[in-house]
């Protein structure tokens, strides 16, 4: 029997942090669970990482931020995973640069199930001693509970990256052989509320700290669209020459579609006039009826610009989804750019400490999106959230939605 799981508290006895926990790490072996040891060890390209590395970065946190300061009597697993699995938290010493992550063959997949077992083993410990008591701890159990699903959509965003570069196109779960999406209905223009409004969370549960705090803005009389943008919408603004008009484009743009010779969606391939593209389920027909997934912030600009229409702040996104407007596609699509730099709101103040720079110091040239995509965990969604990418990214669930 799995050590973690026999000396877990019975289900009738945890608080449901701790039992929340528990699943929480559950899950990530289990979405690696498909995966043979050379899938979990290669990098697809910089932006991604090793679901090995995915799987002992989360672990390392946990023994970082909770074990290591209030366990008693903990000691480092191993101290030289520290260099290996830390991520960007500069006060917390060097690391494995980004980009070769790739190259940690060692330790091996199984010295880092090793090492998820052994920080489960102590974590299943704090449980056990009642510490989780402590605001302190049970506040940093919580962010690293939300950190590992965070990871746990990367993880799954960073297979489809490497199995789309693997020449055999494998599929990492079978496909879904239901019936194929209707139609969708045109789409209907929902008139926002002008004047001022509050966003931001507004404290009752867990958010990020970078959703606070809630502040007031001022909303221009505008309309929303009711419904993503859909591929074969795309496929329109392709075949009318959207790849190759500079008028449409950010400057910055322009110079990714030229330099990279943008002409689709990322995944996307052209067979004798047909368009497939890459998914967890191997190559696939576009479903024309779904949304248009694997898109840059530029892209969604320029298609925006070519409909006669704009993206969303993320004031006008949030202030739909909090007065009920009928939002068909809210969350569990995909990511919806906006049109917001993602900056601080008004009076934001980054918690002391390592765990400070968790999102503060990345608010600078990158992109708001909102909602959630079909990769976001169960109960990680809410209409505060704010994730953020470079305006160039394609190869996360990002999508669009329009608005006037």
């Amino acid at each position: 029997m799995n050590e973690h799981v026999r000396k877990t508290p019975a289900p009738e006895t945890r608080t449901p942090l701790a039992a929340r926990l528990i699943a929480t790490r559950r899950r990530s072996l289990d979405l690696s669970a498909p995966l043979g040891v050379e899938d979990m060890c290669a990098q697809a390209m910089d932006d991604a990482s090793p679901t090995k590395w995915h799987l002992a970065h989360t672990t390392w946190f946990f023994e970082t931020f909770v074990l290591e300061p209030f366990l008693p009597g903990y000691k480092s697993y191993d101290p030289r995973f520290k260099y290996c699995f830390n991520s960007y938290y500069e006060s917390q010493g060097a690391r494995q640069p980004r980009p070769r992550r790739g190259l940690l063959t060692r330790p091996t997949a199984e010295e880092v199930a090793g090492y998820r077992t052994h920080i489960d083993e102590q974590l299943a410990r704090l449980l056990d001693s009642g510490l989780m008591d402590e605001p302190e701890i049970a506040r940093r159990i919580e962010l690293g509970v939300h950190h590992e699903e965070q990871h746990q959509e990367l993880l799954l965003t960073d297979i489809l990256a490497l199995f789309a570069a693997n020449p055999l196109r494998p599929a990492y779960r079978a496909a879904d052989r239901g019936q194929p999406a209707p139609p969708p209905a045109a789409v209907r223009w929902l008139q926002g509320a002008e004047g001022v409004a509050e966003i931001g969370h507004d404290g009752a549960g867990f958010c990020f700290d970078n959703e606070g705090p809630r502040h007031k803005v001022y909303l221009n009389p505008h309309a929303v669209a009711d419904r993503l943008v859909t591929s074969a919408e795309w496929i329109a603004f392709m075949d009318d020459g959207g790849y190759a008009t500079p008028t449409l484009w950010l400057a910055d743009g322009w110079a990714r579609v030229t330099a990279e010779e943008w002409r689709a969606p990322l995944y996307w391939e052209n067979r004798d006039g047909a368009w497939s593209h890459m998914t967890l389920e191997g190559m696939r027909d576009v479903d024309p009826h779904a949304p248009v997934c694997n898109i840059s912030y530029f892209e969604a600009d320029a298609f925006a610009r070519w409909a006669g229409a704009r993206l969303p702040s993320e004031a006008e996104w949030e202030s739909a989804v909090a007065a009920g407007l009928p939002l068909r596609q809210a969350f569990g699509a995909v990511w919806q750019y906006t049109q917001s730099a993602y900056t601080p709101y008004p009076g934001f103040v980054p918690a002391e400490g390592a765990l400070g720079e968790y999102n503060g110091k990345f608010m600078v040239s990158q992109q708001v999106l909102r909602g959630s995509s079909f990769a976001t965990p169960p109960d990680h969604s809410r209409a505060t959230y704010r994730n953020f990418f470079y305006p160039h990214q394609r190869w996360q669930f990002t999508g669009l939605r329009l608005a006037k």
